[in-house]
Formats: structure tokens, C-alpha cells, sequence
């Protein structure tokens, strides 16, 4: 099992649930945004597939939920403004899903 050290600095994540419709595209942007995301010191702190959505407020049942984290907010920020990054979600992202929800954003320490 593969696994993203830690240390005791504070981070701040995003708890992200989407309704993926198109896998290979879906892999595509994974792809294509990964060294972006890294570039900014995020990585993927936690990444499901998941069968089946017993409760929620999701328009459709989600089937990936996954952990975005960053060293902090503004870093996140920047990540998200990034034209890079902002071409791949052009591209692969919007038309890979159905629908997708920020669930929570958090600072753990």
C-alpha cells in the first residue's frame, strides 16, 4: 500500500465527492492535472471508488470521493487559478462527470 508522508504541519484539504460518467477521460484529467497539482505542493491525501451512496444531498449518487491537500488556503487558490491546470479541467474534466459537490473544507493539524 502506497501512502503520502506526513509531518506536523498544518494543511488544508477539500473533501470532494463526484458522479464520474466517463472513466477514461476522468484518467485523462487525473493525468493531465497531477503535475500541476504537485507543482503546488498538493497531492491526493485520500482517493475512493466508490459502489454505492446510502445518504446525501447529491443530485446523483456519487462514485469517487477523494481528499485534495495543500499546505494552505491561498496555495489552494493559487491551484485552482492556475492556467494550466485550468486548460486540463477544460478539457477532460466537465465533460467526464455529471455532477460533482465540494463536501467540506477543513484545516487538520
Amino acid at each position: 500500500m502506497s501512502t503520502t508522508s506526513t509531518t506536523n504541519t498544518a494543511r488544508f484539504e477539500l473533501l470532494v465527492g463526484l458522479h464520474v460518467t466517463n472513466d477514461a477521460q476522468y484518467d485523462q484529467y487525473r493525468a493531465g492535472m497531477t503535475p500541476t497539482l504537485e507543482a503546488h505542493s498538493g497531492h491526493f491525501r485520500y482517493d475512493f471508488r466508490i459502489s454505492e451512496m446510502l445518504a446525501g444531498q447529491a443530485d446523483d449518487p456519487f462514485n469517487r470521493v477523494f481528499v485534495l491537500s495543500f499546505p494552505d488556503e491561498e496555495t489552494k487558490d493559487r491551484f485552482f487559478s492556475d492556467e494550466a491546470y485550468k486548460e486540463v479541467r477544460a478539457q477532460y474534466f466537465d465533460s467526464s462527470i455529471k455532477s460533482g459537490s465540494i463536501l467540506a473544507s477543513f484545516t487538520i493539524t
